[in-house]
């Protein structure tokens, strides 16, 4: 997904798709918002010499790999180790103006999904953490799962997974947890919803990938903190700025589109409810009318990339 590392032959995905968007050949201060290995911020560092970029990262491991990857650019980027949800606080910690330009990328990077001891890959045998930043605080996959209910535990799988077999995962896990035996390990999960899921022989998906992307989701509120991510990212721009955004699966792209439409104007309302409650203001120009797909040549090369979907906007002078 997120910035595979160079070394395996891979590309930061939608590279030249976002730097057209993003104008990064006129220079400015951009904040790359998801650092990962430093791809992105590498090829905008590159497109001008004017320019100066803000790394943020939530993964203390990730950032110390693109210290080293970006290091040749001295001054012109500095690093912060936060969620992107924290943008205000970084860029205002940074002071450096206002951005130019704003890119998020919220895949999983490789880095991420091999590490056996994240628990975030099917091919590995490891304990259920999933924390993008295991210094957060939060509440481990294991944890999770052994406090939540049949019920809230059946609507994240469903939700955010978008499994059909949802209500059926959900009481196996209970039912396990209940017996004393509880999931604790990445195989463990893996069989169990390998068995409840009636596998579709046309999917080339493990069964229980959905449901490890709910738990993942789950884990580290990625869905919450989009929306306000976005609107605090527009806020920021400078005027004429622009704010780039690239997601992975159906739910993450719903969110950004929507909130793109609330921002540059249209009421996303009921049809038939009188009055408008979205509080939709005209605020950016949407420069993407479908998200950017990659290319036939980008899919085949490097296989995470398949899923993407780049959307950008521009901040208007209002």
């Amino acid at each position: 997904m997120r910035d595979p590392d160079t070394e395996n032959g891979h590309q930061p995905v939608l590279l030249d798709e976002t730097l057209d968007l993003l104008n990064a050949g006129s220079g400015g201060l951009f904040v790359d918002a998801t650092l990962g290995l430093g791809g992105h911020s590498e090829a905008i560092l590159q497109a001008s010499k004017d320019t100066v970029v803000i790394g943020i990262d939530q993964d203390e491991t990730a950032l110390g790999r693109a210290k080293q990857r970006l290091s040749n650019f001295g001054s012109r980027i500095s690093f912060f180790h936060s969620n992107f949800s924290m943008i205000n606080d970084v860029v205002r910690k940074a002071k450096k103006g206002a951005p130019a330009g704003i890119l998020a990328d919220l895949g999983v990077s490789s880095l991420q999904l091999d590490s056996v001891e994240r628990g975030f890959s099917l091919r590995h045998d490891a304990p259920l953490d999933m924390r993008m930043d295991p210094a957060s605080g939060r509440q481990t996959a294991t944890e999770l799962l052994g406090s939540i209910s049949q019920d809230e535990l059946a609507n994240i799988i469903y939700q955010y997974g978008e499994e059909r077999a949802s209500r059926k995962i959900a009481r196996w896990i209970v039912e396990k947890r209940e017996s004393g035996t509880p999931i604790t390990t990445t195989r463990e999960l893996a069989e169990l919803v390998k068995r409840a899921v009636r596998s579709n022989p046309k999917d080339k998906s493990h069964p229980a990938t959905r449901t490890f992307q709910a738990l993942r989701i789950a884990v580290n509120g990625e869905l919450d903190i989009l929306e306000p991510f976005i609107k605090d990212s527009v806020d920021l721009l400078e005027h004429g700025g622009v704010l780039a955004i690239i997601s992975f699966h159906s739910l993450e792209d719903r969110i950004v589109k929507h909130s793109f439409q609330r921002l540059s104007g249209k009421c996303i309302c009921p049809p038939r409810q009188p009055v408008c409650s979205c509080g939709a203001v005209k605020r950016v120009e949407i420069l993407t009318r479908k998200p950017v797909l990659p290319s036939q040549a980008e899919s085949k090369q490097n296989p995470r990339s398949h899923s993407a979907k780049l959307r950008a906007c521009r901040k208007l002078d209002n």
